[in-house]
């Protein structure tokens, strides 16, 4: 039986799905082909109004999670997200916060009781090729990792996907980004170690996603409650430019005939 081309993108948090899969969503919409979004926490400790960081007096998880929800389904409209699927769990905070040791956050949410939920949503849809992060969540973030996680587990369930792609963030690219923005005189309060991104030998896939970064931008702005923590939009517009135009993934597998090095991630399925 042949199914709908269909992309589905595993995200953490609102707000993750733009800066790594927003202009590979935008592309797929654009080319008719359905899209479906998951996110899997409501993103409780982002911050609150006026920047209140969780922890500190007035910071209220509740309105920081209903505003960027409310932000989430903006960003989805702007990207032409076909399908938005909230799997609503409770965000579990950067690595070391004490949010960690909330037993409903969704880091320690048993394995199988939210990879369950995700299959389900795979068989549902039948998405030829999903996307999510790698082992290490991109940066170490739990629920990024646990993403990661029930993402694998959900695909190996379902037995449906076709490819399955982790984001990445090629270490040249990384690091010519960031010399540029230095020389620039930007300030930014990150400074990325040596090994920061993922080498360059590991990429697999280059999507060329530069005809929706307005599309990408805008669904950046959207989530207008973290603008504080989302540099790149500090930078010169041909700065954005360049960093938006195109997206890099890491093929985790393929049951597909499909080259090594890919510019599209449904080669081996049109």
């Amino acid at each position: 039986m042949t199914h709908e081309l269909t992309l589905m993108a595993v995200h953490a948090h609102p707000d993750d799905e733009v800066l790594g899969t927003g202009g590979l969503l935008a592309r797929c919409a654009a080319e008719g082909i359905r899209t479906v979004l998951v996110t899997c926490t409501n993103g409780e400790q982002g911050d609150d109004s006026g920047g209140v960081k969780p922890g500190e007096p007035g910071h209220d998880a509740a309105e920081v999670a209903e505003r960027r929800l409310a932000e989430l389904r903006e960003s989805a409209g702007l990207l032409g997200v076909g399908h938005l699927e909230t799997l609503g769990y409770r965000d579990s905070g950067m690595d070391g916060w004490s949010a960690n040791d909330d037993p409903e956050a969704f880091a320690n949410v048993p394995l199988d009781e939210a990879a369950g939920r995700l299959a389900e949503l795979m068989e549902r849809y039948r998405p030829q090729v999903v996307v999510t992060y790698d082992e290490n969540g991109g940066y170490g973030h739990p629920d990024h990792i646990q993403a990661h996680r029930i993402a694998l587990a959900a695909a190996g369930k379902s037995g449906v996907p076709d490819k399955l792609y982790y984001t990445a963030m090629p270490r040249s690219g990384m690091k010519q980004m960031f010399e540029t923005i230095r020389e620039a005189g930007v300030e930014i309060d990150f400074d990325p170690p040596d090994d920061f991104g993922t080498p360059d030998e590991l990429i697999t896939s280059m999507i060329d996603v530069s005809a929706h970064v307005d599309a990408k931008r805008k669904a950046l702005q959207a989530h207008a409650s973290q603008g504080e923590n989302i540099f790149l939009l500090r930078l010169p517009e041909e700065m954005q430019q360049a960093a938006f135009s195109f997206e890099s993934f890491v093929r985790h597998y393929c049951r597909v005939e499909a080259p090594d090095k890919e510019e599209d991630l449904f080669e081996g399925l049109r």
